[in-house]
This record gives C-alpha cells, sequence and structure tokens, in this order.
C-alpha cells in the first residue's frame, strides 16, 4: 500500500515560509476589521491564499488572523451557507437524568411568544465526573465512531433542526418556525445554530456535569459535512471530526472539479446544489464557475485553526472525491502550521471498509485526539495526515494549486 505523508509533502512544497502580497502592503492592526460577504471581482482558479486580507494585504500575526477568520466566515456564509444568526435573546434549559441517561430541553427564542424546544439526550459513563466535569461528544443523528472510556455523549437530532429530504426540505424544520422559511440559511447552517444553543443550554445547567471546554462534535456523509461547519462556526467546540464528508465538507470545490473533469465520478458543486438544501440558493449562482469563490473548503476548516481537527475519508467511494479531500487538507494544514499548531490538525484517508463504517485500524489515529483534546492526555497527534494515494484518474500535483507560501504567525 502507497502511504503519502502528508507532513513530507509540506516539507517540499513550502520550503519557504515567508509571506507576500501583489501589494506590497502589510496589515498592522485589527483594530477595525472590514468584513463582506462579497469580492465581486475575484476570479482565481488554483486555490486560493488564506493568508491575504480581501483588499490583498498580507496577514502577519495571530490577531490580524483573528480578523481575517471573521472575513473568511462572512464570505461563506455570503456565497454558500447563508446567514447564521447569532444567539437570540431567550434561552433556556432544563435537565432530567435517570442513572446515566439524560435530557436536555432546550428552548430559543426571539421573544417570549416565539420560542422553539428541541431535547437531545445524553449518555454519560458510570461513575463520578472528573474535576470540571465530563468531556462531551455531540454526534450528528448517530455515532458512526468509537468513543473510549470516560466521555459523555449526545446524539443530535440536526434533521429536525432543518430538514435534508431534498429540495423540498428548503425552509423546513425548528430553525425555520423561529426565522422564517424565508431564511437564507443553508440546513448545515441551522445545525451550526442549533449546536451553538446546546452549548448554550449546558453552560446554562451545571447539574448536567458537562466540561465546556472539552466537547467535540461528530457526524458521517452529509452529517460529517454538518460536524465540520459547526466547527469551523462555533469556537466552544474543542475537537472537530468529520468522517467521509466528501464534497462539501472536507474537499475543496476546485478540486472536485478537476477530479471530475480527469475521468473520476465525483460529487462536484454543480450537483449537490440538485441533491439537497446543504447550501443556501445563493450557491446555486457560483456552482458553474468556481474560481470567482474567493476562498475554498481549505478556508473553512481552516476557521477551526488554531483548534483541533481530525478527519476521515474512504477511497472506495471515488463520489467522496478522494483527490480533493487530500488535496483540500494539504492546503488547510498550512494554517494550523502558521499558527504554531500543526499537530492540532489530523487527515487519515483509506479504503476497505463501507461507508461509514469506522475501521478499527484507525482507532490509534482517532483515540490520539480525542484522549489528547478532550482527556487532556499527553499523547502524540503528530505525523497523523496520511493518504492511500488511490485517486482513480485524477493526479495531484500540489504545485498545480498551492501557488502561496506562509509563515508562522506571531
Amino acid at each position: 500500500m502507497f502511504v503519502f505523508n502528508l507532513v513530507y509533502f509540506l516539507v517540499l512544497a513550502i520550503p519557504t515560509l515567508a509571506l507576500s502580497s501583489s501589494s506590497g502592503k502589510v496589515f498592522r492592526s485589527v483594530n477595525a476589521c472590514p468584513v463582506a460577504s462579497s469580492i465581486p471581482s475575484f476570479n482565481d482558479s488554483k486555490l486560493p491564499n488564506p493568508f491575504v486580507f480581501n483588499n490583498g494585504h498580507a496577514v502577519h500575526t495571530r490577531e490580524a488572523w483573528d480578523c481575517r477568520r471573521r472575513q473568511i466566515s462572512a464570505l461563506i456564509q455570503g456565497y454558500e451557507a447563508g446567514t447564521l444568526p447569532p444567539r437570540p435573546p431567550h434561552v433556556s434549559a432544563a435537565f432530567s437524568k435517570s442513572g446515566t441517561a439524560a435530557t436536555l430541553n432546550v428552548t430559543a427564542g426571539l421573544t417570549h411568544t416565539n420560542q422553539i424546544s428541541f431535547a437531545p439526550t445524553i449518555t454519560y459513563p458510570t461513575g463520578d465526573p472528573p474535576a470540571g466535569g465530563w468531556p462531551l461528544v455531540i454526534a450528528y443523528d448517530g455515532l458512526s465512531i468509537p468513543i473510549p472510556p470516560g466521555i459523555a455523549t449526545m446524539i443530535y437530532s440536526n434533521s429536525q433542526m432543518a430538514q435534508q429530504n431534498d429540495q423540498s426540505s428548503r425552509g423546513q424544520g425548528l430553525f425555520y418556525e423561529l426565522y422564517g422559511q424565508n431564511a437564507t440559511a443553508s440546513s448545515m447552517t441551522a445545525w451550526v445554530w442549533g449546536i451553538s444553543r446546546i452549548i448554550d443550554a449546558l453552560e446554562l445547567t451545571p447539574a448536567a456535569n458537562i466540561n465546556l471546554g472539552r466537547i467535540a462534535v461528530t457526524g458521517c456523509s452529509r452529517d460529517g459535512k454538518g460536524a465540520l461547519m459547526a466547527g469551523a462556526f462555533e469556537e466552544r467546540i474543542a475537537l472537530t471530526i468529520p468522517q467521509e464528508s466528501g464534497s462539501g465538507g472536507d474537499t475543496c470545490w476546485r478540486l472536485s472539479k478537476f477530479e471530475q473533469d480527469s475521468g473520476n465520478v465525483v460529487q462536484e458543486a454543480v450537483e449537490i446544489v440538485q441533491e439537497n438544501v446543504w447550501f443556501s440558493t445563493n450557491f446555486d449562482n457560483f456552482v458553474h464557475n468556481i474560481s470567482v469563490l474567493p476562498y475554498d473548503h481549505h478556508f473553512l476548516a481552516g476557521m477551526i485553526a488554531p483548534r483541533a481537527m481530525i478527519s476521515f475519508e474512504n477511497t472506495d467511494f471515488v463520489w467522496l472525491s478522494p483527490m480533493s479531500s487530500f488535496g483540500c487538507m494539504t492546503a488547510a494544514h498550512t494554517i494550523w502550521q502558521a499558527l504554531g499548531v500543526p499537530d492540532n490538525h489530523g487527515f487519515v484517508q483509506v479504503g476497505g471498509h463501507a461507508h461509514c463504517a469506522f475501521p478499527s485500524t484507525l482507532n490509534d489515529q482517532l483515540f490520539a485526539f480525542i484522549n489528547k483534546f478532550l482527556l487532556g492526555q499527553n499523547t502524540n497527534t503528530s505525523d497523523i495526515l496520511t493518504t492511500n494515494g488511490v485517486f482513480g484518474n485524477a493526479t495531484w500535483q500540489p504545485s498545480d494549486w498551492i501557488t502561496w507560501s506562509a509563515h508562522k504567525l506571531v
């Protein structure tokens, strides 16, 4: 089996750590952070440079990256995700527990009379909680990865928050009962909003004994796309674990189109907007000309940095766009590098198993991240960035796509 180590590649692809912008200007302060939902003049067939502001100035500091992250958030919402509303004025919680099973009743509303409620369930480990409370893994729809002992789990019925049956699901679900059927938020954006309200409710519920600094989110396939979105937009999530998220997840739109053009039958942007309501209707305007997007999904994943993320992909399913996911996460990894925490990002891509079936041979990599970022153990998460290199008709040539170089942000 061919194993391509991403860390080794990055040494070759990014030999210098100097960053410059075409204008030669350097961004010095983020006291003012101008954001925009679009950049009409943008056009780049390569993967865009994450270390350049909307105005072409370079990002050199962590403070500046915080501003750049806000710009990326606004762009992704503007082009493909729709508007993510802030915390509503009214959030409350009720908690009930029997043995190791519990229910967290979450109520959120714009007014006292315009409210919605939902009730995710929690399963606790046996025994007394550790100091600070139990770590928690929130799973979209259901767990598809193994969880080591000592961690609570929550099942989040994200399809109740925003339906995802087909195009007829647009504007259907609890979120749209609150914000209206014409809200621009896609189903995945509505799911993020629900995750945030769950964490709000946990903050209001000390009796739940959840460690609010050690929360992870996971999901597989369409729910893996959603888990990645949640990790990107909700900064209280410590660890994000997308599984086989494919196109619209840890792949890049440009790379998926290249795979399709190379002869692989993958899901690309022009198809995905016809399948379901995971993206805003505005995204339909750009799927036939992806180069005008002033971002790609290496930006989306990079919003998680410096927090932790490990994603898993399956090369047996070409539809998931395997070259695109590896290339996209290769590009995203430069952001963790620039922030000085490359060990906080992992990617593992193998075959030999069914879709959303997690092979036990990957437990070591998964548990290394869970043990480190949820259980506080001193585990080694370096060099967990590999692929088997099975990309069908497509060839990954990094220099064709990554045309920038990055320096460590100070």
